[in-house]
């Protein structure tokens, strides 16, 4: 997937996401999304109990960097 393809399909998402919202973009379930923040093959925070991650960290896991 080339970077202009993957900002164009993420275009439609605020800056930061949810679980949710990166759950749906990865179309991807609960258990895959947790290992992956677990694992911090994504680059998240935590805000309270709640994940927050950049649309930035979701370009970084597609493209293979870090």
């Amino acid at each position: 997937m080339e970077e202009k393809n993957t900002s164009e399909l993420l275009s439609q998402y605020p800056d930061v996401l949810n679980f949710n919202q990166l759950c749906e973009i990865l179309q991807i379930g609960r258990d895959s999304a947790y290992r992956l923040l677990k694992e911090n093959k994504i680059k998240h925070a935590r805000v309270g109990k709640k994940y927050v991650i950049s649309k930035l960290s979701i370009f970084a896991f597609l493209h293979g960097s870090k």
